[in-house]
Parts: structure tokens; sequence; C-alpha cells
């Protein structure tokens, strides 16, 4: 390492404290480098590993940690959510590769030829939160939308080309929908990686999703880029702002209304919230609700706020709360008062019933 010291690696070996040799001064640049090797796991199609010739990853590169007041986040790694928060950054990662290789990643991708048998990828990236890329023998087919957003599907073997297609075709009509509620698409191009071999449905990253074959699960990765690529958030402390936030979204794109969605809902305990954190729905009890709550309950309960409001007032609510918080960070507590803003009626008895605290 060169332009800083080292210390103990932390929290499991995710947290690097970095000691610079006088203090950077507000405004000032300075510069730390280092070499990093990534063995990437044997974990089959994750977003951290890899399945057989395909290898995908996500949080590979280290991002730099957030403190906000005296705070720092050095939230632990959640495997059955996310518990990142980052700072929008800029990126320009060069891939050396096998020119057989395919390698989609977050960011706009050019290719020039390596040395013999390899190609030079070089993704360049602007206001993202992280970049992600994946690597392997994929096929891709690519399109362009009416917004002029390109979007490239790449799908693993085993996967067939009227599938891609099909997945194309979501992708491109989810991220102009998703433009026309929420504001432009900012990042040029959006990769769709497909293998129906994840043990999870999808994972969002900026620009750059994992997939199965699902038009479902299509839509709500790509809402991922305006909740918590465009508008962030803390995702160990608040979850429900941006898994909420994009299945309300994805809902919203399929032409469903949520009507009498809030009926259905049954609580297990006084403590079990929307806005729990990811240290709650860890924990082993209360993992199984942790879709449920977060993900059905959250947007349920923003369906049921835009019938409170109205739809054209919560149209203008979610457009104007992503303008006023571009690659900024959202809280709770700002979202709500931002609701509370758009109405006379007042919402205290509504995030109350809907168990939203913050």
């Amino acid at each position: 390492m060169t332009g800083g010291t080292p210390g103990v690696p932390k929290v499991d070996c995710t947290a690097l404290k970095i000691t610079l040799p006088e203090p950077l001064a507000r405004g000032k640049i300075g510069s730390v480098a280092f070499d990093l090797k990534i063995a990437v796991p044997n974990s089959g199609a994750d977003r951290f590993g890899h399945d057989g010739a395909y290898n995908f990853l996500g949080n590979a590169l280290p991002a730099l940690a957030v403190r906000d007041g005296s705070q720092w986040h050095l939230d632990p790694y959640s495997i059955l959510g996310e518990s990142f928060y980052s700072l929008a950054a800029d990126f320009k990662v060069t891939l050396d590769h096998p020119s057989t290789l395919k390698v989609p990643a977050t960011g706009t991708s050019t290719d020039t030829r390596g040395s013999s048998g390899r190609t030079i990828t070089t993704a360049t990236a602007t206001k993202v939160r992280d970049f992600a890329w994946a690597a392997g023998p994929f096929s891709e087919i690519s399109a362009t939308t009416p917004r002029g957003v390109k979007v490239n599907v790449y799908r693993r073997s085993g996967i067939s080309a009227g599938s891609a297609r099909s997945m194309r075709s979501t992708a491109t009509a989810a991220v102009d929908a998703h433009a026309r509620r929420f504001g432009a698409y900012p990042y040029g191009e959006v990769d769709v990686v497909l293998d129906d071999d994840f043990s999870f449905g999808g994972m969002e990253y900026p620009g750059f999703v994992l997939s199965k074959v699902d038009s479902t699960v299509v839509a709500h990765e790509l809402a991922h880029q305006w909740w918590y690529g465009i508008v962030g958030d803390d995702e160990f402390n608040a979850p429900w702002l941006d898994e909420a936030f994009a299945d309300y979204a994805t809902d919203r794109y399929r032409g469903i209304s949520g009507s009498g969605c809030w009926s259905r809902v049954s609580w297990t305990s006084s403590a079990e919230k929307i806005s729990n954190s990811m240290g709650y729905w860890d924990q082993g009890e209360h993992s199984s609700r942790y879709g449920i709550v977060v993900y059905e309950y959250g947007k349920c309960a923003l369906h049921d706020l835009r019938r409170v409001l109205g739809d054209a007032a919560m149209t203008t609510l979610l457009r104007s709360y992503v303008r006023s918080h571009r690659y900024g960070v959202s809280t709770t507590a700002e979202f709500k008062a931002a609701a509370q803003a758009m109405t006379s009626t007042d919402l205290t008895s509504f995030w109350a019933k809907h168990r939203i605290a913050g």
C-alpha cells in the first residue's frame, strides 16, 4: 500500500482503516494505492461467487466507508438482504481478460485489442455507489429503448435465446417506464445478466443487475436503479427505503394497484415494523418475515399513501423526491416530511398504522 498505513481488518475482514500520513483538508485531493487479489468463492451462482465458468463479482471492489455525524457505518454483511451504504462516486475500471469471455459491468464499456487472445475492456461510470461485473462465456443481445438507454442482456448456457429476448423486452420497457415515473435514467446503459441457478431472485448494482428469467424480477432490479442507485439509503438501517420502493415501482409498471392489500397484513409482535433494520431481520426468528414485511407490507404502505395523497400528488412526490435526493441519501424522516408537505391531512396516524418509524 502507498499513500497510507493499513490497520487490522475488522468486521469479518470487510472493513480496513487506513491512516493517512497527515490529515487531508476539506476540498483537497489525495490518493491511496494498493494491490488486491480476489479469490472468487466457489459458492455457485451468487452475487459474489462463481458458477462453473461464470463469475459474479458484486461488492468485490473496496468502497469508502460512510461517516455521518460522529458515526462510521461499518455494518456487517447480510446474507438475507443488503447492508450496503455508499456515496456516489466515479469509477474507471480496466479489465484485461481472455477474448472468449464477456465482462458485463457497471458503467459504459469499450473494448480494445489486448495481447494475443485477450481483450481490454474499459468501463467508465459516473456518480455510482458501487462497481460490479461478471465474467464468463455469456451470449449477448442488445437493444436501445425509445428514450435512448442501451440495454444489454447476457445469458449463460442453458438459458434459451427466446428467454433472453423476452427479458430484453421487459428490460427495455421497464427502464423507460421507471424513467417516465421517477426521472431520467442517468447511467447510459444497463447490463442484465441472466442465470437461473441464482440462489436469489435477483440483485441490483448501478447499471448492472443479476436476475433469473423472470419479468417481475427484472423489472424490480431495474427499479433499484432509482431506489438505491440514484436515491441512496443506508440499506442496513433502513432497508425498506429501497426494497419497498422498488417493489412499489414494479407494481406500478405492471399495472397493479395494490387495492385492499392492507387488509391482509398481520403482525407477529409489537416490535415488528416495516422500517426495522437488517440488524432485526437478520436475527433467526425474524428472518422468515423479512420479505413479507419489508417488501409486501412496505409496498402496500406506499400504495395506501398514494390513495391518501391521490395519484397526481403521489407522482409529484416521488418525482420531486428523486430530483431533490439525486445522487444523495434518503432517510425515513425525510421521506415522511416530503409526503406530509403534499397534503393538509396529518399523516401521523398513517405512519403509526403502517409501522413506519423514524
